[in-house]
């Protein structure tokens, strides 16, 4: 038994709130395995009833099986060390592989399905990243670039400044922040969030509950393993990668079914 096999089918009927205990206990996981219903109730601000309701919701007959296979799970993916390069490489592998695997598959259906709803029209896109998730932007400018899409990527504060005003109501803005927080960002998101007429504003963060994700129309997230050398922040992005490719490829599928159709 897999808690990510059983949950990821029930994920998008999932409410809002739900969503937030999904997120905690993903990232609660190997501390809930020990801990009465009563506890997480009370740690996620909700009643018991609440939260077994929201349990069985999720594909488990109680609490009793949620906790079974949160033990099962936790088992098979263990914690990692504080630095990754302390422990066996064929380990750090196969928890690289594990987060890739996970990003994917909680990627909920009917999100994807707004997005490339909203790439048949062929937007401008825009992209706003900082920090590491630059290197990102870079790659997804030219990948959704060679496929036909007119797309901008702001490199500097004053590069993004300029770029707000120039931004569209039918372009498609994505924000690409594992943190979740950054103040530049978010004051972007509130600038345009007060237009009467704005785009739609998709942002791929953190699992953890964050601003960013809160303030966009549809948020995606990643899992990975946080790892900083020197001050210098070097948290894998590889699984945002892999969101902006499946989402291209989804939309370059639904293309060519409409032309064969």
């Amino acid at each position: 038994m897999d808690f990510f096999e059983i949950s990821s089918k029930h994920l998008e009927a999932l409410t809002q709130n739900e969503r937030s205990l999904f997120d905690y206990v993903i990232k609660n996981m190997h501390t809930l395995k020990n801990r009465s219903i009563r506890e997480v109730a009370a740690e996620c601000f909700v009643s018991t009833t609440t939260f077994l309701r929201f349990v069985r919701k999720i594909g488990f007959s109680g609490y009793s099986e949620f906790i079974t296979v949160l033990k099962f799970t936790a088992l098979e993916e263990p914690e990692m060390n504080e630095s990754p390069f302390v422990v066996e490489q064929k380990q750090y592998r196969e928890e690289y592989l594990k987060n890739l695997i996970e990003s994917v598959r909680v990627m909920e259906s009917a999100k994807i399905v707004r997005i490339c709803e909203a790439l048949k029209s062929k937007p401008r896109i825009v992209i706003l990243a900082k920090g590491l998730s630059k290197n990102v932007a870079y790659y997804t400018q030219f990948l959704y670039s060679v496929s036909g899409f007119d797309v901008l990527f702001p490199r500097d504060s004053q590069y993004r400044g300029i770029t707000m005003q120039k931004i569209k109501p039918d372009d498609l803005v994505f924000i690409f922040n594992y943190e979740g927080h950054d103040r530049e960002l978010v004051q972007m998101i509130e600038v345009l969030k007060m237009r009467e007429q704005r785009p739609l504003i998709v942002s791929i963060t953190g699992a953890d509950n964050n601003t960013i994700q809160n303030m966009s129309d549809i948020n995606l997230y990643i899992f990975t393993d946080e790892i900083e050398i020197n001050g210098v922040d070097l948290t894998s992005r590889i699984s945002i990668i892999a969101l902006m490719e499946l989402i291209l490829y989804q939309h370059m599928e639904e293309t060519m079914i409409t032309k064969h159709n």
